[in-house]
């Protein structure tokens, strides 16, 4: 596994007030004071402040991840709110990357938000992604999908994806820059063409909350190296039946873009 940028730090000592904020971290033998103290050090950004990016933002910041960058270049709707939990009523208007920057802050002063009030593209991307350990997406095209890919695997740096339908949803870690494992382009290799938005579809609330938790765990499990990686699998969640599955995702031999970098 590709060490993180940030376990090359030499570790902190906790605080008597971070000591009580993170007692249930440190009291998991798995996590323990060092595990909470990487959190700390770790550098995570989150592409998209919105259905996905609102539970797994929030989680994140109260698991003590010490940097988080967020970028979006959109505002706050009203129709955002009956999902994206990170924006309140009074935020309508204001972007939502000043919408998340406020509600950390709220959450917990050890974070440090850096916020892109901007869209991610082929110009910025590499320069903003560079200075992460770890990447979330939770954007809502492909174009977008698919310069987050290109630029992790350039630099080595795993990415949690996750996507949504009206009241289902995917989830993967893609590290295509390791021989046997797959990255973004190996699972969608071209644009799908026309695919709904929530706006044109739908969607049940509430299956955002379980895809961006899942997020969020998934990257502390990357951070402190736990348990098993979402590497090379994808977990498919439907909410009308209470189910979920994960099924392989192998590396595609004839993939021009991962191959590439190996």
């Amino acid at each position: 596994m590709k060490m993180l940028k940030s376990r090359l730090m030499l570790p902190m000592t906790l605080n008597d007030d971070q000591l009580d904020r993170y007692a249930r971290h440190i009291i998991l033998k798995q996590v323990g004071g060092a595990g909470q103290q990487r959190l700390l050090s770790s550098r995570v950004l989150v592409i998209g402040a919105g259905g996905l990016g609102s539970p797994l933002i929030l989680y994140l910041a109260a698991a003590g991840v010490g940097t988080i960058g967020v970028i979006d270049n959109d505002v706050v709707d009203l129709s955002n709110l009956q999902r994206q939990i990170l924006h309140t009523t009074d935020q309508i208007g204001n972007l939502k990357t000043e919408s998340a920057q406020d509600m950390i802050r709220q959450i917990n002063p050890d974070v440090k938000i850096i916020a892109f009030s901007e869209r991610l593209t082929d110009e910025n991307a590499e320069e903003i992604i560079s200075n992460y350990d770890i990447v979330a997406d939770g954007c809502d095209n492909f174009d977008t999908r698919f310069v987050i890919n290109d630029v992790c695997l350039k630099r080595k740096i795993p990415l949690v994806s996750a996507a949504l339908s009206q009241f289902d949803g995917q989830i993967s870690t893609f590290k295509g820059y390791l021989s046997d494992k797959p990255c973004y382009r190996c699972f969608i290799p071209d644009h799908p063409g026309n695919v709904g938005n929530c706006a044109e579809a739908g969607i049940l609330g509430a299956v955002a909350g379980v895809l961006g938790t899942m997020q969020a765990v998934e990257i502390l499990k990357e951070l402190l190296e736990l348990g098993d990686s979402l590497a090379g699998k994808l977990v498919l969640y439907d909410a009308l039946s209470a189910t979920s599955r994960t099924i392989k995702l192998p590396k595609d031999p004839g993939c021009p873009i991962c191959n590439d970098e190996i």
